[in-house]
Order: C-alpha cells, then sequence, then structure tokens
C-alpha cells in the first residue's frame, strides 16, 4: 500500500472513529490554497479540526511523532480560513488522531486532544 493510499484509508477509520466518539463530521478534507484541514468536525458546540496521521510500519516511528511545525502552521492557516468563512464557531480546538495499522496487531488509535502550537 502507497502512502496515498495509507493516508486515505486512515482518514476513512479516523472519521468512522470519530462518529463513534460523538461527533458530527462537517468536512473532509478541505482545502484552501495549498492548505489542508484531513476532518473537520463537531462536538459539543465546539468545531475541532483534525490531522489524520496513519502508519503501516514502526520503522519512522508513531505516527504522531509525524507532526511537523510547518504541517501545525498549515492546519492552523487553513482553520482560520474555515472560520471566517463560517463566524458562528465560538469555541474551536486542534486535535490529532494517530492510526497504526500494523500486520497481525489490533489497530491502534491515539487520538491527542487540544493540540496547542
Amino acid at each position: 500500500m502507497g502512502n496515498k493510499d495509507t493516508g486515505s484509508k486512515g482518514e476513512e477509520m479516523a472519521a468512522a472513529y470519530l462518529v463513534q466518539q460523538g461527533f458530527s463530521i462537517l468536512e473532509r478534507n478541505w482545502r484552501f490554497r495549498h492548505w489542508e484541514v484531513d476532518i473537520i468536525a463537531s462536538k459539543n458546540d465546539r468545531l475541532h479540526f483534525f490531522e489524520v496521521k496513519t502508519r503501516t510500519s514502526g520503522k519512522y516511528g508513531k505516527p504522531e511523532e509525524s507532526m511537523s511545525f510547518d504541517k501545525m502552521k498549515s492546519l492552523r492557516n487553513a482553520a482560520e480560513e474555515y472560520q471566517y468563512r463560517n463566524p458562528k464557531w465560538k469555541y474551536v480546538q486542534f486535535d490529532v488522531v494517530a492510526i497504526s495499522i500494523y500486520n497481525g496487531e489490533p489497530v491502534e488509535y491515539f487520538y491527542i486532544e487540544d493540540v496547542y502550537f
């Protein structure tokens, strides 16, 4: 499975996981200019911007370890534009869903709430 396939599968799994956790999915792969938010969801009157990281091997570390400063800045920039277009949201939060899909092992979800950057 290539990186793009892994990412798409991870985003599908993350969306299903978030719905199970009580989130309403508002947008998937929302883009503005060259910025993108994997999942935009709401829960309890709060808007959540999700970055999804997926790994199929531990060779390059855990998926959550791949959140770079540039990626966080890109997420923030896209979120600012989304908020500008959707001003009803007073409370926002940035989150990460890290998914590990290793052969022969159960899928592991690691939800990191309220990432500050």
